[in-house]
């Protein structure tokens, strides 16, 4: 989880929190979070890069539609981020 770009972790983040995460309902979460369109040439290599870490798998729903579905190392990376963060923010929040 270290080499990800903020970006990314905020990609598995989304993808993990979705019911069916396919490419435009992840953008749709993500351009209500940043407030601004998160282009296709910004959001498709960036998800990419995390099949290619294994931390997502990328299927087929359809001839158009791709599936991002987390690993279970994509989520005990997640659990291991949310810890790490736990302990420098619990106790300020």
């Amino acid at each position: 989880m270290f080499d990800l770009t903020g970006f990314q972790r905020d990609l598995l983040a989304v993808s993990a929190g979705l019911e069916e995460p396919h490419g435009l309902a992840i953008k749709d979460e993500l351009d209500q979070y940043y407030e601004k369109e998160i282009h296709h040439g910004r959001l498709y290599p960036n998800l990419d890069t995390l099949v290619d870490k294994a931390l997502i798998e990328k299927g087929e729903r359809d001839r158009r539609t791709n599936v991002y579905t987390v690993t279970k190392r994509g989520r005990r990376e997640l659990a291991d981020r949310r810890d790490w963060e736990a302990q420098y923010l619990d106790s300020i929040l």
